[in-house]
């Protein structure tokens, strides 16, 4: 009896877990606070992610990895649709979806729309995770978690659970793992033991970059900004204790007239976008950087499937 308890408890799960969510209900946040580092971008703008976006959870028992995909929204431009067709897709994939609904912001038509599509989906478990609770007193909290509840059932199905978490206040967001992980399949590691993402790392300093020059442009720049790394290579006839990497990107905008946004008066705020990703993509890479960036116009790329293509979507 007592050896078949140990090979119970000696069970290993591995499997995806995906987020989902109207744009901005905290699926990034929440993602770089499980995996412990940064490896989505975060922004207070809406659609910031396009890549589907890795992070690796590990545990004794288990490793969760999970596809932080971007926001299923109307889609007004080819990007929009084919940001839409990448989420479709990772929910057919994944062992369990997390659909993530922001605490501070009643059920809205954005939020229906995504659970009808998920009702669709008979067979994944779906977790329903009530975000940013930091931001709202526990009348309105409780509120929103009857209100969700009911949502699944006004549509057929019933949440497996529906936690409340805050990423940034750091409240429950291990229970959120706890609650995913018995939904796992049993598998062994299905990546090695340190790996935190499986995100190619001139994609992830791309997207620290571009999180970086999204700061701040609030509603002059809204999403037209796109980064390319032409290039990342350590400088020649450095000594061994002082190594630098020489990074080269190009800064992507749609039209002339934003150049000046992004570049500002006599290139203050590319350099200040230059200083801030610095610092991040070094604490990414583990090496001091040289970060060469450049502004170039690419005419309404989010719209030209030759430029969409170029540019990695």
């Amino acid at each position: 009896m007592s050896a078949r308890n140990q090979e119970t408890e000696a069970v290993h799960r591995a499997g995806f877990a995906c987020f989902v969510g109207r744009p901005n209900a905290g699926k990034s946040t929440l993602t770089n606070a499980l995996v412990g580092q940064k490896v989505a971008i975060t922004s207070n703008r809406p659609q910031t992610t396009r890549h589907t976006v890795r992070g690796i959870v590990h545990r004794p028992d288990a490793q969760l990895i999970l596809v932080d995909t971007p926001g299923l929204h109307k889609p007004r431009t080819l990007l929009g649709e084919r940001l839409n067709d990448v989420v479709r897709t990772t929910w057919a994939e994944v062992d369990v979806i997390g659909f993530c609904l922001p605490a501070d912001q009643k059920l809205g038509p954005g939020d229906r729309f995504i659970a009808k599509e998920l009702a669709e989906i008979r067979k994944t478990p779906k977790v329903a995770i009530v975000t940013k609770t930091d931001l709202v007193d526990s009348k309105t909290l409780a509120e929103q978690l009857i209100a969700v509840d009911q949502l699944g059932r006004e549509l057929g199905f019933e949440w497996q659970q529906i936690v409340p978490v805050s990423a940034v206040g750091d409240k429950q967001v291990q229970l959120v793992a706890d609650l995913l992980i018995p939904l796992l399949p049993e598998s062994p590691p299905l990546y090695p033991e340190g790996d935190l993402t499986d995100e190619p790392e001139q994609v992830m300093v791309a997207e620290l970059i571009r999180e970086a020059a999204l700061e701040g442009v609030r509603d002059e720049l809204p999403h037209s900004i796109a980064v390319v790394v032409e290039e990342m290579i350590p400088r020649e006839n450095r000594p061994a204790d002082r190594p630098l990497l020489d990074i080269h990107a190009n800064v992507y905008i749609e039209r002339p007239s934003q150049k000046g946004i992004i570049i500002g008066p006599k290139g203050s705020r590319l350099k200040e976008v230059g200083m801030k990703s610095r610092k991040h993509i070094e604490a990414l890479l583990g090496t001091p950087v040289f970060l060469d960036l450049h502004v170039k116009v690419a005419k309404d790329w989010q719209r030209d499937p030759k430029q969409l293509r170029k540019l990695g979507f």
